[in-house]
């Protein structure tokens, strides 16, 4: 086959810079700007944030020089694979890497390039269909699942190292009618027998909307669990034992297995398998805001509180163990606060930094006025039911650094720029923190604001 010949690492290079530079909008430097991919992945180092080290070490079983490495070798190995797809055009059948070498593999259906991929690095294998055939048969797979059943047949994808389209079924001859359907060449796919029924899922958040049968809205509070189910707490004026559930989507989601209401004002759901419970409240913005525990803050301390009809609203705790009667009658023990609220807010989180502090309960007023709000605090409810409550405490994203603003000197042991690995102590303002997974340290990362990096001892 005869083509123009081209620079193939500078390819990959130019395009994976272009497809940045169309995802930021930016205006491209100059190309004598640009690293030269010949001088190999570590003059093309990426700059990784610390968190995903983290979890690349955690999920992966890699230490922090092996994630390093390991994502310079798959930097380079897609700056190749880019610049020999261009090069080989409609022969080009696909590359993938293998091992923490992140070793490239590129495959072409014309024998005669296999000399052309392992000149720039990679291993040729040389296939009998090229991407674009096996594509096109994905393709006509995807047009014929709008009229034919796949509930059976539930996946189907291209897979590179075999050189087919693969379709995973729990019923062969679900399969073999979707192929039949989109009349795809049989010597193109493969079969594979599964047991899977992927399913959509979905994160309980507290603040979040949840309805109530066939009637209201209401908002959820802080996700729970209890032994290996999953759900929240919430009102219990939202709900009686046993009423059903759907989420904010619409989809079923569970059902109230308690619930309290007059005298107390708290129940909890249980939820099916497509809903997780995430240590999460749903700020400003629909921001995360996470949750690390359940400490009781003290009168005058700021509170904040996320409904699903108002949002993200704040005040102050002005009274505990109240008092109030509501038509349905009295509920006492729960907590006075000057945060606005409205109706489908019921239920919703309050949370005083990080620590959940109780669920909305009833008040007055509205959120263009102001007015007052009660809330029923989340530790009798955790108690009632023997629930825990789901917080960012364990290992996890510590998500991005804060800003410390000016803590002046708070003394210890703990410094940014060292590297701490997991079980390792340190003393931070006072007090012994244990690393729970390794990471490097930075600003904003010190030990009392990131819990999924730190247990105090």
């Amino acid at each position: 086959m005869l083509r123009r010949k081209i620079n193939v690492k500078a390819a990959g290079a130019a395009l994976l810079v272009a497809g940045a530079l169309t995802a930021s909008g930016l205006t491209a430097p100059a190309a004598s700007a640009q690293p030269d991919p010949a001088q190999g992945p570590q003059a093309q180092a990426p700059q990784a944030a610390p968190a995903l080290l983290a979890a690349m070490q955690r999920d992966l079983g890699l230490t922090a020089a092996e994630a390093t490495s390991r994502l310079a070798a798959e930097q380079h190995a897609a700056s190749v694979a880019i610049g020999l797809e261009v090069a080989l055009e409609d022969s080009f059948a696909g590359a993938w890497v293998q091992g923490g070498a992140a070793r490239l593999t590129v495959a072409t259906s014309d024998a005669d390039e296999a000399d052309e991929i392992t000149a720039e690095g990679a291993r040729a294998v040389v296939v009998k269909h090229s991407l674009a055939e096996l594509d096109a048969a994905k393709a006509a797979l995807d047009r014929a699942a709008r009229h034919t059943p796949t509930d059976d047949a539930p996946v189907w994808f291209v897979d590179l190292p075999t050189n087919s389209v693969v379709v995973q079924a729990l019923d062969r001859d679900a399969a073999e009618a979707l192929i039949d359907a989109g009349g795809v060449d049989r010597t193109l796919v493969r079969i594979e027998a599964t047991a899977e029924q992927p399913r959509p899922l979905y994160d309980l958040r507290g603040g979040e909307a949840y309805y109530m049968g066939s009637s209201g809205r209401c908002s959820i509070g802080f996700s729970v669990t209890r032994g290996g189910q999953q759900g929240f707490a919430t009102a219990g004026h939202c709900g009686s034992t046993g009423t059903t559930t759907s989420g904010y989507n619409r989809v079923a989601q569970g059902s109230f297995q308690g619930s309290s209401f007059p005298g107390n004002d708290y129940a909890w759901v249980a939820t099916n398998s497509n809903w997780t419970a995430t240590p999460y409240v749903k700020g400003g913005g629909g921001q995360n805001v996470q949750v690390a525990g359940s400490t009781q803050a003290p009168v005058g301390s700021t509170v904040c509180r996320s409904g699903s009809t108002t949002g993200w609203h704040c005040g102050t705790i002005q009274q505990h163990n109240t008092s109030v009667t509501y038509p349905q009658g009295t509920v006492t023990g729960v907590t006075r606060t000057t945060v606005c609220a409205e109706p489908g807010d019921s239920g919703g989180a309050y949370i005083s930094g990080n620590q959940a502090q109780g669920v909305t309960s009833g008040g007055s007023g509205n959120c263009r006025t102001g007015g007052t709000t009660f809330y029923q605090p989340i530790n009798e409810i955790l108690s009632v039911y023997g629930l825990t409550l789901k917080t960012n405490s364990g290992p996890g994203d510590p998500g991005d650094p804060g800003d410390p603003g000016d803590p002046g000197d708070p003394g210890g042991t703990w410094a940014a720029g060292t590297t701490y690995q997991a079980g390792s102590t340190v003393t931070y303002g006072g007090a012994t923190y244990r690393c729970l997974q390794g990471h490097t340290a930075q600003t904003g990362w010190e030990p009392p604001h990131v819990p999924a990096l730190w247990q105090r001892v």
